[in-house]
């Protein structure tokens, strides 16, 4: 049995459909941000919206709309669900051995002051985490090393989340970029080059940004040499690699050289004024704590240049492919491959939706830190017993974080084989000579929706290039655009605040996260809008 999916099910009107469409998004983001519904219940709420708007509006198979949603448990569990579940173990590890504390103290000597230790660990070393793993590693290695050096759960969260927009479009080695370049059947290059001509301007404007969000314009003056030091860094390489080299290692030897600066301006520049969080006293200031021996700054970061290794190991095409020939199993979903048709203009002519899980344990990204996890605590003298005993307790923390994961998939799935988010991509697409405007709004918007820029680029990638023919822009821009708009919802997406609220502890509190960092998201999003409104109409020569 095929079913094809129909873009304008509600009274044959796009924009009464998207109503429909956007109900789901609705009930789960309404649910967390103002009635203060636990994260779980908010997922389940819209999970059974969506399932009764593909059903009964959309008129799609109940088996169908049933397996989409399985498909998309499975996916939160292996391999979203996998990651955080193991970057928590790997952070519960340094904190029993006593080791964050002095990791702790290691920061505090760098500087003293809290914007340049979240400067330095929110963007900079979140971003090269990025480059190597994605998949909401970053936001939670970043927010539970935030919490680790004394920053409050909320601010860490927060922090992390915005911290990780600009390297998302180059995460994971290229990820979003070539499957971009796949779907679209556009050059990949020429993908590459035209993202870097767009998010450097933003990869120099969110240091600025985030310490600002921190503590305030005023205060993020204080610091500007490190902010754009930082900033400029990432920007520049950013822009010569994507240009001259190709997605890959964009984000890596973006974030190496953004460190590296920040760490050798230090050496000769620290702020007049040292900022602390209110109540906090000076004795993490380095005059007065005494350094932490060689050894003991080694072992302390040991679990991280651990984690650092064995994920970009991990991450390497050569890697995944010798581990995916020890074990790899492909499962089609029983009633949902190939079954659901998806339809012009979404597509050229009726093509055939596959849906395939990969269950590959070996190479999966969250199997990197797993194993950290263990050689980090063994290097600290953890035995296999209390590592036993650790990660059982972890398994047990994060349970209900990993159901709300799997609920909001469950719901992302569902929503794209029904055809949701290609009406609303529509309805976006509509906007004729405005659309290079839209047009990350519609990539920032898939990535809210699906929590992947990659998944944002599969699902709008092709809509966005026939429209752009039909409005008379270049299809490469707006491609890329897509991606380039869809990092700016990577801080909004319910998968990762789920991953923010798990790493920094406050399950339950994921609705105060979103309302914490929703205008950030949105107002940079809009800013991409009119950069790249600017780049098709007024300087169309930037394009590849």
């Amino acid at each position: 049995m095929t079913w094809t999916q129909n873009y304008t099910p509600f009274f044959d009107s796009l924009y009464a459909s998207m109503l429909v469409a956007l109900a789901p998004v609705v009930i789960l983001l309404g649910l967390l941000a103002f009635f203060h519904v636990r994260a779980h219940w908010a997922a389940l709420a819209g999970l059974l919206t969506v399932l009764v708007a593909a059903i009964f509006i959309y008129h799609m198979p109940a088996e169908l709309a049933l397996a989409a949603s399985a498909y998309g448990a499975l996916y939160g569990l292996l391999p979203i669900g996998w990651i955080v579940l193991n970057v928590v173990f790997l952070y519960d590890i340094t904190v029993k051995t006593g080791q964050f504390e002095v990791l702790k103290e290691s920061i505090t000597h760098l500087s003293a002051d809290r914007r340049i230790q979240a400067l330095l660990i929110a963007f900079s070393f979140g971003a090269f985490i990025e480059g190597a793993a994605g998949f909401g590693a970053p936001v939670a290695i970043s927010a539970a090393m935030l919490i680790g050096i004394g920053f409050n759960p909320l601010l860490a969260a927060s922090l992390a989340l915005i911290g990780n927009t600009a390297p998302v479009a180059f995460g994971s080695l290229g990820t979003p970029i070539i499957a971009l370049a796949e779907v679209t059947g556009l050059p990949l290059l020429e993908l590459s080059a035209m993202t870097g001509r767009q998010l450097p301007v933003f990869s120099f404007i969110v240091p600025f940004w985030l310490v600002a969000a921190m503590v305030g314009w005023r205060s993020m003056l204080q610091i500007w040499p490190a902010c754009f030091v930082g900033g400029a860094t990432f920007a520049i390489v950013q822009f010569l690699v994507s240009n001259h080299h190709g997605p890959w290692l964009v984000d890596t030897a973006s974030a190496l050289a953004s460190m590296g600066s920040t760490l050798l301006l230090l050496r000769f520049w620290q702020p007049r004024t040292i900022w602390r969080f209110e109540g906090e006293s000076a004795v993490g200031s380095s005059a007065q704590v005494a350094r932490p021996s060689r050894g003991a700054l080694f072992k302390a970061w040991s679990p991280w240049i651990i984690l650092t290794v064995i994920v970009f190991i991990w991450a390497l095409p050569a890697t995944k492919a010798f581990l995916n020939q020890l074990w790899m199993a492909k499962i089609e979903i029983p009633f949902l491959h190939n079954a659901v048709l998806k339809a012009p203009p979404l597509a050229l002519e009726h093509k055939p939706e596959s849906a395939i899980y990969t269950l590959n344990l070996l190479s999966a990204t969250g199997t990197a830190p797993f194993i950290s996890a263990i050689v980090a605590g063994l290097c600290l003298g953890v035995g296999f017993t209390r590592l036993f005993g650790i990660y059982v307790r972890t398994i047990w923390r994060v349970r209900w974080s990993l159901l709300t994961i799997s609920g909001m998939l469950s719901l992302a799935f569902t929503s794209r084989y029904a055809g949701l988010d290609a009406t609303l991509g529509l309805a976006f697409a509509s906007t004729g000579v405005l659309f290079p405007f839209f047009s990350p709004l519609l990539g920032w918007m898939g990535v809210a929706l699906t929590g992947s820029d990659t998944a944002s680029n599969v699902l709008f990638g092709n809509l966005q290039q026939i429209t752009a023919g039909q409005v008379g822009i270049s299809p490469v821009l707006a491609a890329a655009s897509n991606s380039t708009g869809g990092v700016m919802g990577k801080m909004i997406d319910a998968q990762s605040i789920v991953v923010a609220g798990v790493a920094t502890g406050q399950q339950g509190g994921e609705g105060v996260i979103l309302r914490k960092v929703f205008w950030h998201s949105l107002s940079l999003a809009i800013l991409v809008g009119i950069y790249v409104l600017i780049q098709a109409y007024v300087f169309p020569g930037m394009v590849p």
